[in-house]
């Protein structure tokens, strides 16, 4: 059961998370915004994504060392600064600053999810599984709610209110944390040698990459879909998209939805029936949304294709534990930063193939190919299960 002591804390952690959600998300949101303030074409409005993942990735390399130290609520609280300072930094009239601005909040967000979830874990330990469920709904609430948050508070040129309506939170919840009393945390386990090898076992096998390459493809996927959706329905509308029921809502609204609704699929069917299900509308989502003319067939093109991708991560995830033991999670860092680069590239990748073709449409063919990817490295990856098996 939770401290006392500590469930002021917990709430916080929540609040912290419902925030971080939305700034997770709101570089797909404001893109056409800053775009038309910067005068920007798609492959440079494509360098947002590379600048926020990279400083996500440094951030969770970060958070791992505050984690060696048991100072998870430190970091929390760094991050939700970084955060808050990046947010504002997107005000920069400088094209360059605003780009720093996304940088550094990537840093927040890096250091941030990982320290949360863990901290949560860790103030829970009769019933982790339930209190990370109830957590990460909390970021897909603030996904869902990011688009029509940004359509009732930024401006046609300006962002400045819709930032600093997600620094006071952040600011304040930092402050709150240092501030509230809570157990000691737990001291990390020093590594062993043992453990030491059955890392590099691990990641010496081609298996494990090429699980890490499926995540590489399938986060790259989320994140353009994610990223370029709310500038593609513009596109298709033939100006900005600003309504609650929009193709962005209805995509993270089925996104979370289908996060929700996937365990009772396994009742019924196996871990790689699911995978093909799952890839299966993610492929008639893309359709779609390509072929859509109006908002209305590109409005159910992005609820199926958020439906679709919505357990494949969990699973791929899943996977991964069944096949390298129930503590690879420890040791599955490269599967996480595959991700994170998958989701850097692709979403520079859609800007890039736009600008060479003027056309945002033929960048979004990029994630018809994600789709296709993924589905071919799942067909490798249930032959060699089946070798395996044989053996």
């Amino acid at each position: 059961m939770e401290a006392p002591k500590n469930r002021d804390l917990s709430i916080l952690l929540h609040i912290v998370f419902f925030v971080s959600g939305i700034a997770t998300v709101l570089i797909g949101q404001v893109l056409p915004i800053l775009s038309s303030g910067f005068a920007l074409n798609d492959l440079q409005a494509g360098f947002f994504f590379p600048a926020q993942f990279s400083g996500s990735i440094i951030g969770t390399v970060v958070s791992n060392w505050f984690g060696r130290c048991s100072k998870f609520a430190l970091a929390t609280v760094v991050g939700c600064v970084l955060m808050a300072t990046g947010l504002t930094m997107m005000n920069l009239i400088s094209f360059a600053g605003c780009l720093t601005g996304f940088f550094v909040t990537g840093l927040g967000i890096g250091m941030t999810l990982p320290s949360v979830n863990l901290l949560i874990l860790e103030m829970n330990p009769q019933k982790g599984a339930s209190a990370l469920s109830v957590l990460n709904f909390c970021w897909g609430l603030g996904a869902i709610l990011c688009k029509p948050f940004v359509d009732a508070t930024a401006t046609k040129g300006s962002v400045f209110i819709t930032t600093v309506i997600l620094v006071l939170p952040l600011i304040t919840c930092a402050s709150l944390i240092i501030l509230l009393p809570r157990e000691p945390e737990t001291a990390a386990p020093e590594p062993t040698v043992a453990t030491t090898g059955q890392v590099a076992a691990i990641w010496t096998t081609a298996l494990a990459w090429t699980i890490a390459l499926f995540n590489f493809v399938q986060v790259g996927f989320e994140s353009g879909i994610g990223g370029w959706l709310t500038t593609y329905a513009g596109r298709v509308q033939g100006e900005a998209v600003i309504q609650l029921v929009s193709p962005t809502f209805l995509y993270f609204l089925f996104f979370v939805a289908g996060r929700g609704i996937a365990p009772l699929y396994f009742r019924f069917m196996s871990e790689n029936q699911v995978l093909f299900l799952d890839i299966g509308l993610m492929f008639a989502g893309m359709l779609l949304i390509l072929s859509a003319g109006d908002l209305t067939w590109l409005s159910v093109g992005a609820a199926v294709a958020g439906f679709g991708a919505s357990s494949v991560f969990p699973t791929n995830l899943s996977r991964f534990t069944r096949t390298f033991g129930s503590t690879a999670t420890r040791r599955a860092t490269p599967l996480f930063v595959c991700g994170t680069l998958g989701g850097a590239t692709v979403t520079w990748l859609i800007g890039f193939v736009s600008n060479q073709t003027a056309s945002l449409r033929t960048g979004m063919f990029t994630l018809f190919a994600c789709v296709l990817v993924v589905a071919v490295i799942q067909i490798l990856l249930i032959l060699s299960d089946t070798i395996r098996n044989n053996e």
